[in-house]
């Protein structure tokens, strides 16, 4: 499925004939997904990711798991064939988002694989594609996207300024919040100029005047770092000039935004599989508490919800792999609104349903719930996104 372009042509998405995308898992997919499933049971381990999130595994991220990803081909599935990819649609990525969110696997994939990789497909040159592209499949060139200010407020312009010499271009200005941004090898920069356009930069993240800093998080899992650009300079061929930035870094966030959503529902997924299991086990007036008319009702409700933010997260993903601007401006929001409420309810169940052990920091169950309020606010929270909503739908 080669989607590469020429080197003079850019894709027009907006007139280009969308993918066929079934809305149906095909057997492909299917395999895919046992695949994923059982690589990140068998790596991303509760042991293994609290080794990684605590510094003792030496990486800010599971590194083995990373190389292991790329052996397998999972880091490329949305990058065309010419670079090294897979040529395979968001559908097929979605698959692996979902079982890394049901494990929370300690590796950048929504920071590299997604918005990192969106924002170049979006904006890059042919030239430029072909030259980081390969790398980000092959694991070696990690992609961190800083664009928001230090306030983290979506709405308003990026944090840092650029203005032009000749074909050199100075680079000023701090970027917050940014996920994986301490440990990416390269850094896309949304950038503001004199006139107020928007330009995105790709540059090394050890170039002259970069400076990182990691930030205070809920969520262990998900680094995030504070990115200062002092008189950096990069080169006109640094610019992400192949395509409308401001359209790129859209398609860059939106993508992010259905990530987000479909990782939630891993989270779900596994919330409501460890309650279930240990509700059938646990012991109480003679009886297991699953048998208790209260805990049915509560587990059912989680099931219930589940399988709607399922429904809203995949439908999102499928509307994305298509190319379905229209419907997509629905989906997105309404997939990541709705799937971060059930998220956190969900997770705050499960810490209710395991009784005295569920806040421990020895039990995993409070991992699921830091990463759910996490998530919740991450690229907008559901407020944000149902505004959007009610704009668009004219309420």
């Amino acid at each position: 499925m080669d989607t590469a372009t020429s080197a003079t042509d850019t894709p027009d998405l907006a007139t280009a004939a969308p993918p066929e995308v079934s809305y149906v898992l095909t057997d492909e997919q299917r395999q895919l997904q046992e695949m994923v499933r059982d690589l990140f049971g068998d790596r991303a381990t509760p042991e293994r990711v609290r080794e990684v999130m605590l510094g003792a595994a030496d990486a800010a991220f599971d590194t083995i798991l990373w190389q292991e990803l790329a052996d397998y081909g999972l880091l490329g599935l949305t990058i065309p064939e010419a670079h090294g990819g897979a040529g395979a649609s968001f559908a097929e990525l979605a698959i692996v988002l979902e079982e890394a969110g049901r494990r929370l696997a300690p590796v950048p994939l929504l920071s590299s694989i997604v918005l990192g990789t969106e924002a170049l497909l979006g904006a890059g040159t042919e030239t430029q594609r072909a030259a980081h592209l390969p790398g980000v499949a092959a694991g070696t060139t990690r992609l961190a996207l800083a664009h928001l200010d230090v306030g983290g407020d979506l709405l308003v312009p990026p944090g840092v300024h650029a203005s032009r010499t000749g074909d050199t271009w100075h680079l000023d200005g701090t970027s917050a919040y940014v996920i994986d941004g301490a440990s990416a090898s390269h850094l896309v920069v949304a950038a503001r100029t004199d006139t107020g356009a928007l330009e995105l930069f790709l540059l090394d993240a050890a170039t002259a005047g970069v400076s990182r800093t990691e930030v205070e998080v809920l969520d262990l899992t998900r680094p995030m770092a504070t990115v200062e650009l002092a008189g950096v300079e990069v080169g006109e061929e640094d610019r992400l000039s192949g395509g409308d930035a401001m359209a790129a870094l859209h398609r860059a966030l939106t993508a992010g935004v259905v990530a987000l959503a479909v990782e939630q529902v891993g989270g779900i997924q596994y919330t409501l599989e460890s309650t279930t299991a240990y509700a059938r086990d646990r012991i109480q007036f003679g009886r297991a508490i699953g048998s208790f008319q209260a805990i049915k009702h509560r587990l059912a409700d989680m099931l219930v919800e589940l399988e709607s933010a399922r429904s809203a997260a995949l439908h999102a993903a499928r509307v994305l792999a298509a190319g379905e601007r229209d419907e997509l401006a629905i989906a997105a929001p309404l997939a990541k609104s709705y799937c971060a409420e059930v998220y956190e309810r969900s997770a705050a169940d499960g810490i209710q349903l395991f009784g005295g052990i569920g806040f421990t920091w020895e039990h995993d169950q409070h991992l699921y719930l830091k990463r759910a309020k996490a998530t919740k606010l991450l690229l907008g929270d559901p407020k944000h996104h149902r505004a959007l909503l009610a704009e668009l739908l004219g309420l």
